[in-house]
């Protein structure tokens, strides 16, 4: 009996686990549908993927990711953040002149779970004000900070008109800094056709420099996502994929869409 007794506290907390797991599975994972419609993946039988970048502009990382971007020819989506809008309209110019989409991602990179409608509504609306000022385009798609969403958060984002766009390759950590080719293999060893692709060019929209109030250098440091950007597309591309923005990968998921509903009827 003492034996049978000492099995059910061990039994107990693996359940509890699972039982977490499970609800975090359907609750927060960036694949779950349960808060509302999101934008996780492209087509699931094209050779096409879309890299993504949050939390910037953050010069000189994001400018050089751009300098990547071009040599390769490569067009990406870059998730900004208001407040780091503002401070360098400049880069986010030369987001929109060559080609890249832009994406709003709040104005100082709250958890939006922890805010009211209202504030929600100002956090995108100042932050697509920035964008316009900057660039002079309105974007319609939006990731919230952290991939934080609930009922109020979707169904806001939906009210402004925007599309929530989360991702589908986990999550490489690069703000660890642990390394571009670790970065690089924790992207492609996930990657699939219509794969949503997530790296970082900032921290949280903050502004670093020597000098104050700006955070400290390193706290910004992106270097190493600058190195395994060459290496994803590298890599990628030697494996037969291209390379979309997040608008084409939503044009082609509608195409294909329309293609697969006339197939079905006419059979």
């Amino acid at each position: 009996m003492k034996l049978a007794g000492a099995w059910r506290i061990p039994l107990l907390a693996a359940l509890v686990v699972a039982a977490g797991y499970v609800a975090y599975k359907v609750a927060e994972d960036p694949g779950s549908q349960l808060w509302g419609a999101t934008v996780v993946a492209g087509p699931a039988d094209e050779r096409e993927v879309a890299l993504t970048f949050d939390d910037g502009p953050n010069p000189p990382y994001t400018d050089r990711i751009l300098d990547v971007l071009k040599d390769e020819g490569v067009r990406a989506t870059f998730f900004v953040v208001g407040r780091a809008v503002a401070a360098n309209p400049a880069t986010v110019r030369r987001i929109a002149r060559e080609g890249h989409a832009l994406g709003n991602h709040t104005w100082d990179h709250p958890h939006m779970l922890m805010l009211s409608r209202a504030a929600m509504r100002a956090q995108l609306k100042r932050t697509d004000d920035a964008i316009f000022a900057a660039a002079g385009v309105r974007t319609r798609l939006m990731r919230p900070p952290f991939g934080a969403r609930d009922f109020a958060v979707i169904d806001e984002a939906k009210a402004e008109g925007y599309r929530v766009v989360m991702w589908s390759v986990p999550l490489p950590k690069d703000w660890e800094m642990p390394g571009d080719a670790t970065i690089a293999s924790r992207v492609v060893d996930h990657v699939g056709d219509g794969s949503i692709i997530v790296l970082h060019d900032g921290n949280r929209g903050l502004r670093c420099g020597p000098k104050p109030p700006a955070a400290p250098l390193e706290t910004c440091d992106r270097a190493q996502d600058v190195a395994a950007t060459r290496r994803i597309i590298d890599t990628l591309r030697a494996r037969g994929y291209r390379f979309v923005t997040i608008p084409q990968l939503l044009a082609d998921t509608a195409r294909d869409a329309a293609k697969h509903t006339v197939a079905r009827s006419t059979r």
